[in-house]
């Protein structure tokens, strides 16, 4: 380093293997950058973060190291598998080549506007929603109706994934039912899933405001149907092979930046759910495969987030400006949601209040007027059917097999073994 940047100090510690300031620590990341011959980021965004930001003095010292490799599901196990259903209409429209060849999908696109295959895609649709259904009904006993909207938020229980943004949601649809118990809304079933780490505090306080949610709200007579709270217990690869196919809308709203790139979004776009999200991760290589229009977009991008926090973020002045969202935060500070215990959800209100970490201030406006215009679209159901078919039909990019070839190709330098049957 000193041959390559002599006299530049700064750059040498901020490259070293070991930490120069405080304890003297190995960074794993800086060696794994050494010692490695090739670097990739997991989504566009995610690489391009790595080369900009987070690995950038390594970006500039060996630049063709870096490559992206966007990452992949496999759609033997969650379209094949786990959504029989649907793999038999598929199969029966279009063949099965897409089994082995996920591009073949593409086939689909011709029959979007089909009003017999969008009745036997909502057939399968709503099949799937009847089984998971009685999945939950078995586990928590709560009964969902299949004809309402399933929307669906399952992944690592994380404030950057922002479950508690959803949450705001939910308690704003509440919110409105009970200042209007006569209002027409969409009805909605919002379904959490997931795990958080066993010394994640906030994490777990989120879970617990959730089912505090679904207890309340379930059992609320004002609400008749119109919106249920669920959380499964023990969500895992198994549980969500009966998850995916029943999704209408998946919820991928991290905040812009945090991602590297999700497969969640990957599986329920395969699987004929439309997603809600910002421009994270893998979600802008979706939203560019399926069409600006069959996407849910909202909230701030990375870089809009990067300059908020530099000029400096303030969530009050959002408080300050929203009364809706004010008295969000004031129900859950209530003990509404707690038997009265007002300090029980205090920590995660004063985060949200004075620090915000995650921005789900700022985004909540956004986030609020993006679901409505998809609880305005669920009621139009030919073209939310024809929606689902055209996300199916473009997912053929988020296949493992590409990915995998890619990591061959430019990587791995392997050739492929023809294998005789």
């Amino acid at each position: 380093m000193r041959a390559r940047y002599p006299g530049d100090v700064a750059r040498f510690a901020r490259l070293s293997l070991i930490d120069e300031a405080g304890e003297r620590y190995v960074r794993m990341a800086n060696l794994a950058c050494v010692g490695s011959h090739a670097i990739n980021g997991v989504a566009a965004l995610h690489t391009e973060l790595l080369k900009r930001d987070v690995l950038r003095d390594f970006y500039e010292l060996w630049p063709q190291k870096f490559s992206n490799k966007t990452n992949g599901v496999t759609p033997r196990r969650f379209l094949l598998l786990s959504n029989p259903r649907l793999s038999r209409l598929i199969t029966q429209t279009i063949g099965d080549r897409w089994v082995k060849n996920l591009d073949d999908l593409r086939k689909l696109e011709k029959f979007a506007d089909d009003s017999a295959f969008q009745k036997a895609w909502s057939q399968v649709k709503r099949d799937n929603k009847r089984d998971l259904s009685s999945l939950i009904e078995h586990r928590t006993g709560t009964v969902l109706d299949p004809d309402s909207m399933f929307d669906i938020h399952v992944k690592r229980i994380h404030e950057y994934k922002r479950q508690h943004l959803n949450i705001l949601h939910v308690i704003t649809l509440y919110q409105r039912i009970k200042q209007n118990p006569g209002i027409d809304i969409t009805p909605r079933a919002v379904i959490f899933g997931g795990k958080a780490a066993p010394g994640y505090f906030m994490a777990k306080l989120i879970i617990k405001l959730i089912t505090s949610l679904a207890e309340v709200i379930n059992t609320d007579p004002d609400v008749r149907g119109r919106l249920k709270v669920v959380f499964l217990p023990n969500y895992n690869v198994k549980n969500a092979q009966r998850v995916y196919p029943a999704a209408d809308l998946s919820e991928q709203i991290s905040t812009a930046g945090k991602e590297a790139s999700g497969t969640g979004n990957m599986k329920f776009g395969l699987n004929g759910a439309l997603t809600i999200g910002t421009l994270d991760g893998a979600n802008i290589e979706i939203r560019e495969e399926v069409g600006p229009e069959n996407f849910f977009l909202f909230g701030l991008t990375a870089e809009e987030v990067w300059k908020l926090k530099y000029e400096g973020y303030r969530p009050q002045q959002y408080l300050d400006s929203n009364l809706r969202l004010r008295e969000v935060l004031q129900l859950i500070s209530s003990g509404c949601f707690s038997p009265g215990d007002q300090n029980l959800f205090k920590p995660l209100v004063d985060e949200l209040t004075y620090r915000d970490e995650y921005m789900l201030l700022a985004d909540y406006e956004s986030y609020i007027d993006c679901q409505d215009r998809v609880s305005q679209m669920y009621r139009n159901q030919a073209q939310w059917t024809k929606m689902a078919i055209l996300n199916v039909a473009r997912m053929g990019k988020f296949s493992s097999d590409r990915a995998i070839r890619e990591y061959c190709r430019d990587i791995w330098k392997v050739e492929p073994e023809q294998i005789e049957e």
